[in-house]
């Protein structure tokens, strides 16, 4: 039995959470719950918007589900996607994109994952404002060690994946030293998997071939901000940020997420589709080894998709949330 946070989130969180949770009972998966929460329900309700309970859970459990989360606007919160990523050291952002039967998409025969580095890059935090001159400075920070690290970690995924390709995305034209740690970094993990194939492309010829020819792509590295960018494009081409999975992975810790917002408009009103939170539960179970579990519900979710009149709106279709978790439930074999 797995014992693993749970962090419903914010708006439509707990529901989509909620039948993620129906799916896995229904399905026997040996996962037993611990429920915490964080985000702007969690500040309303404490005047925290991270509790020191959630952090403890997170260091016993090492593994975590999250649902949307909202940091508020405006007032001075730095982002609680980012603290968890950093203060835990989770340099792996994994955004997996497929093309699946069902979904609706421009493009068909995509299946790549992303490797966003997570922890640093111009998301570091360093920043600072010379009110005299009016200039605002945002420093972009890569390290040795960090780049080493997730690009290490896609060349690593790709080998035990049986993918072929690895992409480094860079800007190291312009970007002299930054740019050339990745490129090292990036040549470096190429060296230690000889099997498979290693290339680079500039950030902005690397957005036109993802639109251009997205099929060409097997897996991608990249640094925080053009991953960050990239991984919307990425789901763009499959259907949104609805339909795709999150990871955020360190070397003992690791928090799956949908990677859509909390969409308050509709909270309550049980219509949210759960897929990316369910895709993204699904991460988790290969995390843990639950392969088999894995397999039986990714089979019964892509069976719901085949079907609009099974699906939630946003699909084609009119089922509920928890109408949606019930159709994947009944195609469970």
């Amino acid at each position: 039995m797995h014992t693993v946070t749970l962090i419903p989130g914010d708006g439509i969180g707990p529901e989509i959470t909620r039948a993620v949770q129906d799916i896995f009972t229904a399905a026997q998966v040996p996962v037993q719950w611990e429920e915490q929460n964080a985000g702007q329900t969690t500040f309303d309700q404490s005047g925290e918007l991270i509790p020191q309970s959630l952090i403890d859970s997170l260091e016993r459990t090492r593994v975590a589900l999250k649902g949307p989360i909202t940091t508020p606007v405006g007032k001075g919160f730095r982002s609680i996607n980012v603290t968890l990523r950093q203060q835990f050291d989770l340099y792996q952002n994994v955004r997996p994109a497929c093309t699946t039967e069902g979904i609706a998409s421009r493009y068909s025969g995509v299946n790549l994952v992303l490797f966003r580095e997570n922890t640093e890059g111009l998301y570091s935090g360093l920043e600072m404002f010379d009110e005299h001159h009016g200039i605002g400075d945002s420093i972009a920070r890569v390290s040795v060690v960090g780049a080493r690290k997730i690009c290490r970690a896609a060349f690593a995924y790709a080998a035990k994946h049986g993918r072929k390709k690895v992409t480094l995305a860079h800007k190291a034209n312009i970007l002299k030293v930054a740019g050339k740690i990745m490129l090292d970094a990036a040549q470096e993990a190429a060296r230690e998997f000889p099997q498979i194939q290693y290339e680079d492309k500039i950030i902005d010829n690397m957005c036109m071939q993802l639109v251009t020819k997205p099929e060409q792509f097997d897996v991608i590295v990249t640094t925080n901000l053009f991953g960050d960018i990239l991984s919307d494009l990425c789901a763009g081409l499959v259907g949104g940020l609805g339909v795709v999975a999150g990871a955020n992975i360190g070397d003992d810790m690791a928090i799956f997420e949908a990677v859509h917002g909390s969409a308050p408009d509709i909270a309550g009103k049980g219509i949210a589709n759960p897929t990316a939170l369910l895709r993204s539960a699904l991460l988790m179970l290969e995390h843990l080894g639950e392969k088999e579990a894995m397999t039986r519900i990714e089979n019964a979710l892509n069976e719901t998709l085949k079907h609009k009149e099974q699906c939630t709106g946003d699909l084609g279709g009119s089922a509920s949330t928890q109408q949606f978790a019930q159709n994947v439930i009944n195609n469970l074999k």
